[in-house]
């Protein structure tokens, strides 16, 4: 509890430096504070052809002056001169250290005379919007100040409000002028920077597509900087610099954006957005081109630069967004999710945009447009998303291809082993079967010499050669699956014979089995293999009764050019490890099995095109799947 009172008082400190920042840590109380005046209304007059924006030419005494309200600007396409004196009288002033700020004088040259002494000039030949900050005294009150402002096009005079009061207060709202614009506009060339470093990261599917949206906004970013208020209001001796850049970073983003949208949406109808991107590339070199030579020669040389940059560019975006936003739409409608995240990012900017536009065009030019900017932030998030999902896309891919991949791996391994395992059996299968059969021989000879008694040993004995017979042909089917008379299998024909094989020992477990395999289904393969395969299948599920007896149901069909063929039975079912190693080499689920039978099922079926698989529950039963191609007689 000791530590509460400090933590009051750190919070109340706190609270009180919050309410204290917004003017700037003014201590004075606000009774004390002098609001800023605005002044109302001022003179005009329009310049004389030839005007240089000199004090002399409005001295005379006969020069007539006209009334004018706030944020009344003029027309100079209506005068040959194209430009315009402003006269206004300073106010009463309090404060020793006071100020005026005029919010927007449109004009790309503007002078500012003090009665007859010049204390503002700023000129830039495309921009004319100028924020103005002058400093006054009391000793001002009453003064004259002489504003000339000239423009080739467009609309001249002062815009916006004229504000006198205290120095400090209208200098935190003059530094304010424009800045979110340098914020928002370094925040777009900060994010395209750092994305560009990473560009060495990426493999060759992304770095196009990632080098384009560094590009894009890089672009955005620089062009909402040069054109804010803040850098021509506080570094205007670099205007000109300003105006180069703005108009690269546009030059340089429309290929870019191009790029983009065909790797989004694609090439579209009749190739057109590739047709579009080579145009706007080609355009874009040759701008360039004439940038770099107005830029060399000083403006001296400015016809291509007039031509391609002043007058076309802005119709040639125009085009270029028209067409970009009804290639989106038409893809988004088609519901693909990149398309529509572009569509709403791209909708949302045109849609502003256009807005703004059509206001600036009802306030006949004297809006500033500002919102553009802020729909751009919408844009650039879309672009960002839409290349997200890109990479969540191929990352999904990425370890699809890895599972895929070491599937196949351990596919290999398996056809590896079993090449190995096939040629051991093969040998040993060849060397023991001839001293197995001349074994054979001579025991048939002993039956005919021997007693009764020992005979029945004999018969035993043959039996098990027999037996051990069958084991080394089944080695030698999967050693060489390969079968020397391939023919149309009837399917149905095929289990009428199995059935009669195994039906009697299904009886004899107390089980039995039933089948339901249409006449008319067709498969390439041999006869005896095709049996071969199924009895052990069969088999397997026979001696998985669990004693009380059992049910097998054997059923065909056709499906997508596949015949499919299901042994289901009831029986004691095996464990996912069991069921996971099914078919590998000499293993079994049974206590004396060898897991030979079952190797052989897998390679008969593999070795006629076919493919198998089980699922099984303990306790349940176990399902077999066996699909072969379609023969169409």
């Amino acid at each position: 509890m000791r530590n509460v009172p400090k933590a009051i008082i750190i919070v109340w400190m706190t609270v009180w430096m919050i309410l204290c920042m917004p003017h700037g840590l003014m201590l004075a109380a606000p009774e004390e504070i002098e609001e800023p005046t605005s002044i109302t209304g001022w003179e005009v007059k329009w310049g004389k052809a030839g005007d240089q924006g000199f004090i002399s030419e409005v001295m005379g005494e006969d020069e007539i002056w006209e009334r004018q309200s706030a944020d009344q600007i003029m027309d100079v396409t209506k005068e040959p001169s194209g430009s315009l004196w402003t006269r206004l009288t300073i106010p009463s002033l309090h404060d020793g250290s006071s100020a005026i700020r005029f919010e927007n004088i449109k004009g790309t040259h503007v002078v500012i005379y003090l009665e007859d002494r010049k204390v503002y000039e700023n000129y830039h030949y495309n921009y004319d919007n100028n924020a103005v900050f002058l400093p006054l005294s009391a000793d001002h009150s009453g003064n004259t100040l002489y504003v000339w402002a000239q423009n080739e096009r467009g609309w001249v005079g002062i815009q916006g409000d004229v504000q006198v009061g205290p120095y400090a207060m209208l200098q935190e709202r003059y530094i304010h002028n424009g800045l979110m614009d340098i914020i928002l506009g370094s925040t777009f060339v900060f994010t395209s920077l750092i994305m560009l470093s990473c560009t060495f990261f990426l493999g060759k599917f992304h770095k196009g597509l990632w080098i384009s949206l560094c590009v894009v906004m890089g672009s955005i970013g620089t062009m909402v900087i040069t054109y804010s208020k803040f850098l021509y209001t506080f570094y205007q001796v670099y205007g000109d610099l300003y105006s180069v850049l703005f108009d690269t970073a546009m030059l340089l983003g429309m290929p870019a954006l191009c790029y983009f949208f065909e790797q989004i949406i694609g090439p579209g109808v009749y190739g057109i957005f590739t047709k579009i991107r080579k145009i706007q590339w080609t355009y874009s070199s040759i701008a360039l081109f004439s940038l770099f030579i107005y830029v060399v020669s000083g403006g001296q040389w400015n016809l291509l630069y007039s031509l391609f940059v002043t007058h076309v560019v802005g119709i040639v975006l125009v085009i270029l967004l028209i067409i970009l936003l009804a290639g989106t739409i038409t893809r988004a409608l088609q519901r693909n999710r990149e398309a529509i995240l572009l569509a709403s990012g791209f909708g949302t900017f045109s849609l502003i945009s256009v807005l703004e536009l059509l206001w600036y065009f009802q306030r006949n030019g004297t809006y500033h447009l500002f919102w553009w900017k802020w729909s751009m932030v919408a844009f650039v998030i879309s672009l960002i998303a839409i290349l997200g999902s890109r990479f969540a896309e191929k990352h999904n891919k990425v370890l699809e291809y890895s599972k895929e991949l070491e599937l196949f791996n351990n596919e290999l391994q398996r056809s590896e082993k079993m090449e190995i395992i096939s040629e051991l059996a093969a040998s040993v299968a060849h060397e023991v079967r001839n001293p197995l059969q001349v074994t054979r021989g001579f025991l048939q000879l002993m039956t005919e010499q021997e007693d009764n008694k020992n005979k029945g040993y004999v018969r035993i004995a043959l039996e098990e050669l027999d037996r051990a017979s069958g084991i080394i042909t089944d080695f030698l089917t999967f050693a060489k699956p390969e079968f020397d008379h391939i023919i149309s299998l009837n399917i149905s024909h095929e289990f009428d014979h199995i059935e009669g094989i195994l039906v009697p020992m299904a009886n004899l477990e107390g089980g039995k089995i039933t089948t339901d395999i249409p006449p008319n289904l067709y498969i390439r393969g041999n006869s005896s293999k095709f049996k071969q395969a199924f009895i052990n299948i069969i088999k397997n599920s026979i001696e998985a009764f669990q004693g009380g007896g059992g049910q097998i149901d054997i059923w065909a069909y056709s499906q997508d050019g596949q015949v499919k063929v299901h042994v289901r039975d009831n029986g004691e079912g095996m464990s996912e490890e069991a069921l996971s190693r099914l078919g590998e080499p000499y293993f079994s689920n049974k206590i004396k099995g060898t897991g030979l039978g079952m190797m052989v099922t897998f390679r008969i079926v593999e070795a006629m095109n076919g493919q198998i698989s089980f699922t099984s529950t303990k306790g349940v039963g176990t399902e077999a799947v066996v699909s072969f191609p379609e023969f169409v007689k």
